[in-house]
């Protein structure tokens, strides 16, 4: 049984976590075909495409993406399943032989089957994705804040939860880019980053862990980051720099195990053992001879962790 979530709570799963399921989606669905969907509701946060599971029922799985906070899996018939995870979804995924072991009860068409492996009874298991070699994959969302649908391939750069996305933090993103995007802007630099217009995926911890590393307060207004023949400063090339390499750590460890984040084999990421500045309010500033202390304060309705000695 492999286990794959996001963040629980109030924190929605950021790139590397997102990541994170993305690879053990691929491990394990990729190269199969779906025989069965078992849509035990009609909705999710928006009701699901017309017809979805017989759409989606005898098509092979090519490939699993990751857009931003999305998950583009391909099918052999050049539609593409959209997946986002919410605030509480869920993946599990059972091999054949771990399926046999649950037996059914009372009507599967409103309660799972596997309710002791993913919780809450069976009762907020509202997808069943079952596959020709027998083992099945359930999606489960006690707040139904995830979404499903179904996309055209080569329509992902106009589908309305898509086109307004700013670049990926990897492959080719650069402080030029950037500085494009925050010469005008007046907002914090902190809040800019949180923006999916500016680059996507970031999130709130790792613009935390981003901007101490770069020695940048995260109330700085943006475009002060900007030099005014519109090339980035010193600064913003560095905060570039942090943000790519806290991301990338953060992905080789699995992300952050706030809540109940889990890796494919019910691991929790351990990128919180690296935390330099989040969740570490009053304790001393880890950077070499500082000796500031870390503060929370809140920016949009969110919590901020700094250093104010060493970041400016």
């Amino acid at each position: 049984m492999l286990f794959l979530s996001s963040a629980g709570g109030e924190r929605v799963p950021e790139l590397p976590e997102v990541e994170t399921v993305r690879r053990g989606l691929e491990q394990a669905m990729v190269g199969r075909t779906v025989t069965e969907v078992i849509l035990r509701r009609e909705n999710l946060r928006f009701p699901f495409p017309k017809q979805f599971a017989s759409r989606v029922a005898g098509r092979r799985i090519d490939s699993i993406r990751r857009r931003a906070k999305y998950l583009l899996i391909d099918l052999d018939d050049g539609q593409i399943l959209l997946s986002h995870l919410g605030m509480s979804g869920r993946y599990t995924l059972f091999e054949s032989n771990k399926v046999k072991q649950f037996n059914s009860t009372g009507n599967i068409d409103t309660v799972s089957r596997f309710g002791t492996a993913t919780g809450f009874a069976g009762r907020h298991d509202h997808v069943e994705f079952r596959f020709d070699d027998e083992s099945i994959a359930v999606y489960t969302d006690p707040r139904r804040f995830g979404i499903m649908d179904l996309i055209e391939v080569g329509e992902e750069s106009i589908h309305p939860l898509l086109e307004s996305l700013g670049p990926e933090p990897f492959g080719g993103w650069n402080s030029q880019d950037l500085a494009e995007r925050l010469k005008r802007k007046t907002s914090s630099i902190k809040v800019a980053l949180l923006d999916q217009r500016v680059v996507v995926g970031v999130g709130n911890i790792y613009a935390c862990e981003a901007l101490h590393r770069s020695g940048i307060h995260p109330q700085r207004q943006s475009n002060t980051l900007v030099r005014k023949d519109g090339k980035p400063t010193k600064k913003l090339d560095l905060l570039v720099d942090n943000v790519i390499q806290v991301l990338e750590q953060a992905v080789e460890v699995g992300g952050s195990s706030l809540n109940d984040f889990a890796d494919v084999n019910g691991t929790l990421g351990y990128f919180g053992h690296h935390f330099q500045t989040y969740d570490r309010e009053d304790q001393p500033c880890l950077k070499t001879d500082c000796g500031g202390t870390i503060e929370r304060i809140t920016q949009s309705g969110r919590s901020t962790f700094l250093c104010p000695r060493c970041q400016r």
